[in-house]
Parts: structure tokens; sequence; C-alpha cells
């Protein structure tokens, strides 16, 4: 990935300081202690062995051509005697170029549906993603924003690097923050990104929308590409506080206490969640919803299985 254009205008937070600013990743190794974060850790370490299939010293197997695979790995032999365009899979021993693609619009500033707030649930997936990318010497980028505000950092390795792209989204998902604009967000990995990379995009579960289908598709035509969906909580849910619903006022008590209106609450949030994996899987996207911070780690370790299954 090249350095990109320079990030876009707006304002400015006051650096953290040092000691604060180091703890993001520290919490992130304390986790790492935990067996299913080993498991996660697993997927990614040893010889850096890619989630991408492509030239490379090591052949793995052949498998039927799919639309954007690259044409000039095609076995023409093997293509011949199966009838079918068949590819050349090998494994890449390169490290990985991953983007953060991350939401930062007022609903993600909202009530997780674990109870928790969603910013905090979704900076706990930028850390572990960033963690195990640091692990393995990879190069992280972001791309962070919504309909007022867009915020890049260059891939880069490290330590210093990874604690500031942390702490820049961070300061992003807060209130007040302008609406959501997913669309910007994937339109600026789609003409910044210059190298084939892991786009993981963090964002909440009514996205991405039909809008975003074609920036979408796009964008997988280029790139891997995973999204980590934070579960929003219904605004009839019981014990929510005043993030509930960031676009409105939090419904009184005897309101949320109605057994009618919290049924068709749930009825409404799992058409639009089905919907949204409907369309993501027309365009071959691994998806996964996480509702609070203890689901992350399990959530990214199912996703990456995921997504290496649906390589080969």
């Amino acid at each position: 990935m090249g350095p990109g254009p320079a990030a876009a205008p707006g304002p400015t937070a006051p650096p953290a300081p040092a000691a604060s600013a180091a703890s993001r990743l520290a919490r992130v190794r304390a986790r790492l202690d935990l067996p299913t974060v080993r498991r996660a850790a697993g997927l990614l370490e040893g010889r850096h062995r890619s989630v991408f299939t492509g030239r490379g010293q090591d052949f793995d197997d052949q498998v039927e051509y799919r639309p954007g695979d690259d044409v000039t790995d095609i076995d023409w032999k093997s293509s011949a005697r199966a009838g079918t365009p068949i590819i050349r899979r090998f494994v890449r021993e390169s490290n990985l170029a991953v983007v953060l693609a991350v939401d930062t619009g007022r609903t993600m500033a909202a009530t997780a549906a674990g109870g928790e707030p969603k910013p905090e649930v979704a900076l706990a997936v930028a850390d572990v993603v960033a963690y195990l990318a640091r692990a393995r010497g990879d190069l992280v980028g972001l791309v962070a924003g919504d309909a007022g505000r867009l915020v890049q950092l260059p891939a880069r390795h490290g330590t210093a690097h990874l604690e500031t792209l942390l702490r820049t989204l961070e300061r992003a998902l807060a209130l007040p923050a302008p609406p959501s604009d997913l669309g910007r967000v994937l339109d600026r990995v789609l003409t910044w990104s210059t190298r084939r990379c892991l786009v993981v995009v963090i964002t909440d579960d009514a996205r991405p929308e039909p809008a975003h289908e074609d920036a979408l598709r796009r964008l997988r035509a280029r790139h891997e590409v995973m999204v980590v969906a934070v579960a929003d909580a219904l605004p009839t849910a019981p014990g929510i506080g005043p993030t509930a619903d960031v676009d409105g006022p939090v419904l009184p008590a005897y309101l949320r206490a109605d057994p009618d209106l919290h049924a068709e609450a749930r009825a409404a949030a799992a058409d639009r969640t089905a919907r949204v994996r409907a369309m993501l899987r027309r365009r071959g996207v691994e998806q996964v919803s996480v509702a609070g911070t203890d689901d992350v780690v399990d959530a990214l370790v199912d996703l990456l299985r995921r997504q290496r299954r649906a390589r080969r």
C-alpha cells in the first residue's frame, strides 16, 4: 500500500499521555493470555501464510477458477482434463497489508446489544486486529469517517504507529458525531489503497446498506474484505442508558415494558440484519456480529476461519 493522500482536514484532539496511549495494546496482550485468543493468533502465526492466494514458492492445491482470480494462474492442462478452468494455488510468503475501515458516525456511539457503549466494542475489534497484525509484522492502516469527517493513516509497521492509529480512532468514535456515511469510507479505501490487502470493515448491524453494494462489489474485486458489525441494543431493552438511541429520545419505561412493542422491535432488527447478511453473501463478503467486548476474540476466530475456508 502506498502512502496515500493526506488525511482530510478536521479538528484534532490533543495527544493522549504516553502512559494512557501504551495501555491499548497492553490490554490486548492481557487478552491474548486466554486460550481462545491464542487460537486467533494461531490462524496468523508461523511462516506468514497469507489468507490470499497467488504466486509464491509453496504450491498449495488446485481449485476451480472464480471471477476475480488471476487468469495467469490457470493450469491449462488440468483445465482441459476437468472441462472447466482450474487455477494453481500457491501460499504467498509475505506480510499482509491490513486496512481498518471504520464507521465513526453517531450511531456508532450508541449502546451495544451487550449493554456496553458501542465505541468500546468497536475499539476492542480494532485493538485485537492491530495486535495480531503487529505480531506478524504486517502493515496496518486506517480509514475512518462519517458524513462530516474523514481521517486516514498510512499502512505502516511498529508499535508506536499502532498506538497512534488506535488513539486516533478512539477520538473519532465519540459523540457528538455527524451521521454515518459508510459509503464514503469504502470509496476512500478504493481510491487510496494501491495494493491488494485485507480490509476489515467495522460498522454496526444496520450496515452496509443496499446503497453500499456497488462499492462493496468493487472493493471485493480488489481486496479481501471482512465485516465486523457491532450489534445494537434494542430501544425497548430494559436498563439501556441515554445513548440507546442517539438519533432520538430514549423510550420511557412504560413503553419499554410493552411486550408487543419489544417483539416488534426485535423482529424489525432481525429483518434488517438478515437483509444486510444476504447482500454480503451475494458479494462474497464474510461477516460476524459482536454484542460486547467479551465476544470479540471468539468472533474474530470464527470470521478468520470462515475467510480462510472461503478461499479454498
